[in-house]
């Protein structure tokens, strides 16, 4: 990497997902101590930030947008990060997250909660609780314009280290035939 004159402030991001982008993530090892040295993180899981800060140079965001809350982080990651990236099958293509677009919205909440304690969530409406699910679940680009994509579920850490490192050094993501792949 080049030497920086500061850091690069960058966050990641889970939304609708399994959180496996973010192990795999971790599964950088040594190299995160190269990135730590590069790198700002200024919001993850991985953190305790608890809002989304202004002024982000690189997001990766794992997961679908699946409800509310996500739609609203979504904004808010594109208007405060120059660049966003797809981070993962769910985020790019909408991956298993997307298998409930197949049921109704309200059956799957009465089916989910039948048997809990309580009243049934209702579907679409916004309790204050629970985020309210969208419709459909898509994946992040129908949402927001993403700059770069690294798919894979979850990505491996080379094809992880490949598209950060480009980004950190000021390059567009440019992966190798072999880590275009989905799956």
């Amino acid at each position: 990497m080049t030497q920086q004159t500061s850091k690069i402030r960058l966050a990641t991001v889970w939304l609708g997902g399994c959180s496996g982008c973010h192990m795999s993530f971790l599964d950088l090892d040594e190299k995160l101590i190269d990135l730590a040295d590069a790198v700002e993180l200024v919001y993850s899981p991985i953190a305790d930030a608890k809002e989304f800060p202004q002024n982000v140079d690189v997001t990766l965001v794992e997961g679908a947008v699946a409800n509310v809350d996500h739609l609203e982080l979504a904004e808010q990651i594109r208007e405060r990060s120059k660049i966003v990236v797809s981070f993962g099958d769910c985020a790019v293509t909408g991956n298993v997250t997307s298998l409930r677009n197949r049921l109704n919205v309200d059956d799957l909440l009465t089916a989910v909660y039948h048997a809990g304690p309580g009243a049934v969530p209702l579907g679409l409406d916004d309790d204050g609780i629970m985020p309210a699910l969208i419709d459909r679940v898509v994946p992040l680009h129908q949402i927001i314009p993403v700059d770069a994509f690294i798919p894979g579920c979850p990505p491996d850490p080379d094809r992880i280290w490949a598209a950060v490192s480009a980004l950190l050094n000021g390059k567009p993501v440019h992966l190798p035939e072999e880590m275009r792949y989905f799956g």
